[in-house]
């Protein structure tokens, strides 16, 4: 993700926001606009409050610049994107949905108030978290490895979704980053979430709520992590990502193109959540893996699709979705569907 960052002072407990693009930045706290100045500086730590790194998924429309430098930041022999030192998610990476709304976002999702593993979400999103991990397509994450040399696993395990309405966003309502974090908060100490430090929690609103002030205008969503106090266990970083409903601005956050599985609301969510899904596996904390100009590994392939018939390009779980290519960390680097 293209790395933005700002001196703007958010509220206590939030860390380096992860996500992607060229666009404006946001002040987090507040929702209001404030201009980011392109920084390099990758010194991603708990509780940098008060100098965020700002990263995120960027408009159909911005993402040209993220596309044209993609091929050409290969010093030497190299792939085109390079190892920092910060951790990546090796073993595998696990995810939870929150579904935060109150009522189902996505045809046949939980009724809200319940609880469960992710084989019981009967959404074509869940369909999706739940055949992303060891497929062709996600096994590109492989070519990355840890700070021991370690290929990252070809897993996504999905763990299990909270359909949470209580205090549920609405309407065009904006949801600074403090909120999210008060939301997941709450779960934690109430014993609804459980933390573990290589779960990607995955805030899914409805409609044209909007999360972190920018949505529609400057970015698609974006991915971080904050600082959460989980009970017998005290402070701990949680991994969470701001999803929300891409399908309300087709022109700047789908494809556009005909839904494969006749729900547009999910086919549109799909491939921003494998985009956000991957940065996370090889970039958690904004340090690992990135190129030269501070793009991650899908920001240098957003919104590109290979070679597809218009409507889809990869079948998962026995289910066609069209979804981003990702950036291949070997033989020179490139966009690519699969190794």
């Amino acid at each position: 993700m293209n790395r933005l960052s700002t001196a703007v002072a958010v509220s206590a407990g939030i860390l380096a926001f992860t996500a992607c693009t060229d666009a404006t930045g946001v002040d987090r706290s507040s929702g209001s606009g404030v201009d980011l100045a392109p920084s390099l500086a990758q010194n991603v730590t708990p509780d940098a409050a008060n100098d965020p790194h700002v990263h995120f998924m960027p408009l159909k429309s911005n993402a040209a610049e993220a596309q044209s430098q993609a091929g050409k930041n290969r010093p030497g022999s190299g792939t085109g994107i390079s190892y920092h030192g910060g951790p990546v998610l090796q073993a595998g990476t696990k995810v939870v949905a929150i579904y935060w709304a109150s009522a189902p976002i996505y045809i046949g999702g939980p009724a809200v108030g319940s609880v469960g593993a992710g084989t019981s979400d009967g959404s074509l999103v869940g369909h999706f978290l739940r055949s992303l991990g060891g497929s062709a397509y996600f096994n590109i994450n492989s070519s990355y490895t840890d700070g021991s040399g370690r290929a990252i696993a070809n897993s996504v395990t999905y763990s299990g979704f909270w359909a949470n309405g209580a205090n549920a966003p609405s309407g065009s309502q904006n949801v600074s980053d403090a909120a999210m974090i008060a939301m997941l908060q709450s779960g934690f100490t109430s014993g609804t979430l459980t933390y573990d430090p290589s779960t990607l929690y995955l805030i899914f609103t409805a409609g044209l709520v909007n999360l972190g002030g920018g949505f529609g205008t400057q970015y698609c969503g974006y991915h971080t992590h904050a600082t959460v106090t989980v009970p017998n266990q005290g402070s701990k970083v949680a991994l969470y990502a701001a999803m929300p409903y891409d399908y309300a601005y087709p022109g700047s956050c789908t494809n556009g193109s005909p839904s494969p599985n006749n729900d547009p609301g999910a086919d549109g969510e799909v491939s921003v959540l494998a985009h956000e899904i991957e940065e996370t596996t090889t970039d958690m904390m904004g340090n690992a893996w990135f190129d030269t100009r501070g793009y991650e590994n899908a920001d240098k392939c957003a919104w590109t699709w290979g070679t597809y018939n218009g409507t889809w390009n990869v079948t998962l779980g026995g289910k066609n979705f069209l979804v981003q290519q990702n950036w291949k960390n070997v033989s020179g680097g490139g966009c690519a569907m699969q190794l």
